[in-house]
């Protein structure tokens, strides 16, 4: 029996599948490219994105520091909420939800809309619905995420809030690249963390992101930058857009 047609036919089943396997954005290959390891640094996981290593996870032991009083002088949520600019009928997501800290503040401002609280710990999702039940606020919704999804409807969320979160995310881009997904186009990301450029902001470096490496994150996944305001004490105010050619 001669072997070259049981070969050839082997060899183009094989070129078939290569556009599955190498062509795409989400191949094995490309993904396990995008991050690399490196022994950790205290407070570090060791695995480093765009030149970021990534920080350990606050577990959901911590609702007492994310609930203290100070943070009303610390990080202004009123003016937070106020400087988002939500439309009575958004749809918001509140990304990293924890204790649900800004999303009852929000829940008021879309009497119309609705927030989604995701977080990847049941047990904050499990105080979220507690707080929900305490408020009456019917429009906030909970959704359990993973660590490389946000599990976000596609298309229809208008804002994305995300507060000392997006540092601690163990998949950046995945989880980023379902964020962008998830936006209507023209939607927001609104994404505040400590300034790391700032060397007399008290939280530990790894907790901290700068708005140059914040950008360059944000347009791995195809987010245009529009602009940064600097009215709170210690923390950056970005935002960015998804547009229209971003082809999510």
């Amino acid at each position: 029996m001669n072997p070259r047609p049981i070969l050839i036919i082997l060899l183009l089943s094989a070129i078939a599948v290569l556009p599955l396997a190498f062509g795409e954005e989400d191949s094995a290959t490309s993904l396990s490219s995008r991050y690399t390891q490196k022994d950790p640094s205290r407070d570090g996981t060791g695995k480093v994105y765009l030149g970021r290593e990534m920080a350990q996870v606050v577990g959901h032991g911590a609702v007492r520091w994310l609930e203290r009083p100070e943070r009303e002088r610390e990080e202004l949520p009123g003016k937070v909420i106020e400087n988002m600019e939500l439309k009575p009928t958004d749809v918001v997501a509140d990304i990293g939800a924890g204790s649900g800290y800004f999303t009852f503040r929000m829940a008021p401002k879309v009497p119309e809309g609705k927030v989604l609280a995701v977080d990847i710990q049941q047990e904050m999702l499990d105080f979220i619905e507690g707080r929900k039940k305490e408020t009456g606020h019917e429009n906030v919704e909970t959704i359990l995420g993973k660590v490389d999804d946000t599990r976000l409807p596609e298309g229809q969320v208008d804002a994305v809030l995300m507060v000392d979160a997006y540092h601690e995310f163990s998949h950046p881009w995945e989880m980023m690249t379902s964020i962008v997904k998830g936006l209507k186009v023209g939607g927001r990301v609104i994404l505040l963390e400590y300034r790391g450029e700032d060397p007399t902001v008290p939280i530990k470096p790894l907790h901290k992101m700068t708005e140059r490496q914040a950008v360059k994150e944000m347009k791995a996944v195809g987010l245009e930058h529009v602009e940064t305001r600097e009215f709170l004490p210690s923390q950056h105010f970005m935002i960015f857009r998804k547009p229209a050619q971003s082809g999510q």
